[in-house]
């Protein structure tokens, strides 16, 4: 009796064990056939609303066309004489010998890994006194966020470099400067992207007096006034080339130092900045704005031979604005 009692408790435990094992299998079955719980990676939720609207510009117009003949003629001095003379903006005469067609106007397109979303081009001017370059880059910002469309990505990308570029925002210009400080100070002036530019002008100094040395940020305008320098034969193009004598000082009611400006494009601002170390004597302008999806980039600098005197900074940025507004128009009428 008691070996059957046994007997019996092994098989009834036997059959509980089957039926826990069953119940098991077919709970880790189910959980496997119905696709298991919501995807929670960003983008692939049900839940998710629609994707922002794409950028206004699919495309980018060619960037070497993108400048008139007649804005070039008025930033690069000296060009057209060296047209005439071979097309060569080199005043040694030997640059572009090989090629008879070549024009300093035509402009050399910069290198970039697709011209569907970034183009640029680049020109050079050469007198005896002073040499000019100017680069436009045009970046159409594609947005990779489907909750950030593409203009709010170029937004974004436009504040960053304002950023870096230290440009007083609204907030900044309200507030007085301390005791000894330069309300026109700040910004970092970027390199145009030239491979023919022989120094590097990236260096910054709260002086802008243009006598510390090195570099220095913000505008000092002139009155274009001439100091009897010896000037070339080339006559008006080594007038404009010229510069400006060092005790040159700006007019009281303009404002030269880099700032926001209110009337390119949907925004803009515009950085300057004075290099006079050894290399050279140099001003580089910078002027930025972002049209919806695209961010235009207007580079123009002059460097002087004669390191008395300093490069006219109302003149510079009068020229890189007049380049900016017209790329800008372009984009509206499109």
């Amino acid at each position: 009796m008691q070996r059957r009692a046994r007997t019996y408790a092994t098989g009834v435990t036997g059959v509980a064990l089957v039926a826990v094992l069953s119940g098991c299998l077919s709970a880790c079955t189910g959980s496997s056939d119905d696709g298991g719980g919501p995807d929670t990676k960003p983008g692939n939720s049900s839940s998710a609303g629609p994707p922002a609207e794409p950028g206004k510009y699919r495309t980018l117009p060619e960037p070497c066309g993108a400048v008139g003949i007649g804005t070039l003629k008025k930033l690069l001095p000296g060009a057209e004489a060296a047209e005439s003379a071979g097309g060569s903006s080199d005043p040694s005469g030997k640059g572009d010998e090989a090629d008879p067609d070549a024009s300093p106007y035509k402009g050399q397109a910069i290198a970039t890994y697709d011209t569907d979303r970034r183009v640029g081009c680049r020109w050079k001017s050469a007198t005896t006194l002073a040499t000019r370059h100017l680069s436009v880059d045009l970046e159409r910002v594609v947005s990779y966020d489907p909750a950030v469309s593409d203009d709010e990505q170029a937004q974004l990308l436009y504040d960053e470099r304002a950023g870096q570029a230290e440009i007083p925002t609204d907030d900044d210009s309200s507030t007085p400067p301390d005791d000894g400080g330069d309300a026109g100070d700040g910004g970092d002036g970027g390199d145009d992207g030239s491979n023919d530019r022989d120094a590097d002008g990236d260096g910054k100094s709260g002086d802008k007096s243009g006598k510390s040395g090195d570099s220095v940020k913000g505008g000092s305008g002139s009155d274009g006034g001439d100091d009897g320098s010896e000037k070339s034969d080339s006559g008006s193009a080594a007038a404009d080339e010229s510069g400006t004598g060092p005790e040159a000082s700006q007019s009281p009611d303009e404002d030269l130092s880099p700032r926001i400006l209110d009337d390119i494009g949907d925004n803009a601002y515009i950085d300057d900045q004075l290099d006079t170390s050894d290399s050279g004597v140099h001003r580089d302008i910078t002027l930025v704005f972002r049209s919806a999806n695209v961010i235009a980039t207007v580079k123009y600098d002059q460097w002087l031979t004669d390191k008395r005197r300093t490069p006219d900074s109302a003149e510079l940025q009068e020229n890189a604005r007049s380049v900016a507004e017209e790329l800008a128009a372009d984009f509206e009428d499109d």
